[in-house]
């Protein structure tokens, strides 16, 4: 069963005299910052993650291209012998 609206601001209102308004509000603060925080490296990990990626993409088709072009080499010389 959920609590009531006047459950809620008795509750509200009870924490607001134990912690105070100024103490709330950087906690508040605090947290909000916290989140704001985990976005960003949320943000920037997946950018790095992407960028990781791109690179080893970039590195699978560099080494598939060298390998081709070795066993074209080695083909004409084979033709040649």
């Amino acid at each position: 069963m959920a609590p009531s609206l006047w459950q809620l601001l008795i509750v509200l209102g009870i924490v607001i005299v134990v912690f105070g308004t100024k103490r709330l509000r950087g906690m508040g603060s605090d947290l909000g910052s916290a989140i704001r925080g985990f976005k960003d490296s949320m943000k920037t990990g997946e950018k790095d993650a992407q960028d990781h990626v791109q690179h080893l993409t970039t590195e699978d088709s560099e080494n598939q291209d060298s390998s081709t072009s070795s066993e074209t080499h080695k083909s004409e010389d084979r033709t040649r012998s």
